[in-house]
């Protein structure tokens, strides 16, 4: 199975602060995700931020087809955080032989709000091909309810090979 990396870039007319707090509020993740998906997250946990455990199972996360099949489930994990500006997640999931998730926040470069970047790499278990599309298609929502959210305008996607070329 090939590992398939992708990166997507959303501009908002936030602060960094105001962007963080959304992308590490269980709210903010959920409201990303929706309709497509619903995530369970563990009963403990409330939010994402410098207590987080690192490099601990926080729990089994559920995500849910519309809200109502099951469809995949995670060891949520997170390994790296820089609170107010990037975090990784890298959890075990069913359908990934491998999955790593890093958001990083920045001031966007002409100093008018920020810039929310997605960074994934992967090696699904089945399917690569089919797999790629679909987290691709379901990331591009993700940024389109961000940029709802926060007031933004649209998304860039870059897809890159394992060779680090974009394709």
């Amino acid at each position: 199975m090939a590992k398939v990396t992708l990166t997507m870039t959303t501009h908002v007319p936030v602060s960094t602060g105001e962007a963080w707090a959304w992308s590490t509020s269980l709210e903010g993740v959920r409201t990303e995700m929706r309709p497509l998906l619903k995530v369970v997250f563990p009963r403990a946990m409330t939010h994402i931020g410098p207590d987080t455990a690192l490099n601990t199972v926080l729990g089994r996360c559920q995500f849910l087809l519309f809200g109502l099949f099951p469809i995949d489930m995670s060891k949520l994990r997170f390994t790296e955080m820089e609170p107010g500006h990037r975090f990784v997640e890298e959890s075990d999931l069913l359908s990934m032989r491998s999955w790593r998730h890093e958001r990083v926040i920045t001031a966007s470069a002409d100093g008018r709000g920020a810039q929310i970047i997605d960074h994934l790499a992967f090696t699904p278990r089945l399917a690569t091909p089919v797999v790629r599309y679909l987290v691709k298609l379901f990331f591009a929502h993700r940024h389109k309810k961000l940029t709802q959210a926060l007031g933004a305008g649209a998304a860039t996607v870059q897809r890159r090979g394992e060779a680090g070329q974009a394709r």
